[in-house]
């Protein structure tokens, strides 16, 4: 993770000098979570908090309060903070330009921190005043993080609770998870506790952890490239068993299908997996386990499962058959192209 605006919240924290404006925004809940937490502990002593710490959300906001948390000098501590959540300011019409003027002179006591975790943070470009005031703020995109930060913040939090992890199997707990650091942490915690060796491995994540339906699809299409078609088959129905929604299973279908495609006109190309990460938005593991199914596929399959996936999604739309027995057919259709070369 290289934002330079991460790293500057970071020595904030470790200096202890913090900004007067932060935003936090981004699709990892935890970084923005304990990144949150650690500036609140940091600015907000326990037995002054109802004095110090002032929180408001879409519906309890108001210019006044805000003002008044704003101006608010601390009790018994050198800074108060004020936490807004999920406020789109922007739209807030004729109460924008008091907002502007808020965040555009905030005390050197007071923090102000928007955070955005259900509303998407998309700053006005026009140049309002109260676009001129975020641009003086500190804004935070919370991203995951790559492969190998992953990994390694993987391997540190096993290492806590005692245990030992390959690269290559974290790696896998990671795709198995679906990559988020909260889903992650619930996992090593599982894993940690019920693990009995000193080693956690590929089996103990087979059997104790809940793979997401990007995973299972993975188990889904890594069977067809192989032509285990039964099994296709049964993880298909297994996905159905658990009451995952059909249009969500062939939209996941779709996608790895379109991958593979683009992966094997890639190295029809002389291509890399580099290539393909960048393309598609993938990390190292997946896109290496898309180049590798796609090795076993003709170019003319891979286009064709394409084409039977946008005509089972037509099927599901109009009602065409029962959802479940519309995938099954795409399953087997599949296997006969597969077949078919």
């Amino acid at each position: 993770m290289t934002d330079n605006n991460l790293e500057r919240l970071k020595s904030d924290i470790k200096l202890n000098t913090p900004a007067r404006l932060y935003v936090f925004h981004g699709e990892e809940a935890y970084l923005r979570r304990y990144y949150l937490e650690s500036l609140h502990k940091l600015l907000v002593e326990d037995f002054a908090e109802a004095f110090n710490y002032h929180r408001f959300n879409a519906e309890n906001i108001s210019p006044q309060g805000v003002l008044d948390s704003i101006e608010a000098l601390p009790m018994m501590a050198r800074r108060s903070m004020v936490q807004i959540d999920d406020v789109n300011f922007f739209a807030l019409g004729e109460d924008g330009p008091a907002y502007a003027k808020f965040f555009s002179d905030i005390p050197d006591y007071c923090t102000v921190v928007l955070v955005y975790e259900t509303v998407e943070f998309k700053p006005d470009k026009r140049k309002t005043a109260l676009a001129q005031a975020f641009e003086g703020a500190t804004v935070v995109e919370f991203t995951q993080p790559s492969d190998r930060e992953l990994i390694s913040w993987v391997s540190r939090h096993f290492k806590q609770q005692g245990k030992r992890i390959s690269a290559d199997d974290a790696q896998y707990l990671i795709h198995r998870t679906g990559g988020t650091m909260t889903a992650l942490l619930s996992e090593i915690g599982k894993l940690g506790a019920y693990v009995d060796d000193e080693t956690v491995t590929r089996a103990h994540i087979d059997l104790l952890v809940e793979p997401v339906l990007e995973a299972e699809i993975w188990d889904l299409t890594d069977a067809m490239a192989a032509g285990r078609y039964e099994r296709a088959l049964q993880t298909l129905r297994t996905l159905l068993q658990k009451q995952e929604e059909p249009v969500k299973i062939l939209g996941a279908i779709g996608v790895q299908m379109r991958r593979m495609l683009a992966a094997k006109r890639l190295m029809d190309g002389g291509k890399r997996q580099q290539d393909l990460m960048k393309l598609c938005g993938m990390g190292s593991y997946p896109a290496q386990k898309t180049m590798d199914n796609a090795r076993r596929l003709s170019e003319r399959f891979c286009a064709r499962s394409v084409e039977l996936c946008l005509e089972a999604d037509e099927k599901l739309k109009t009602s065409y058959d029962a959802p479940q027995r519309v995938l099954e057919l795409l399953v087997l259709e599949l296997a006969g192209e597969s077949r078919n070369g």
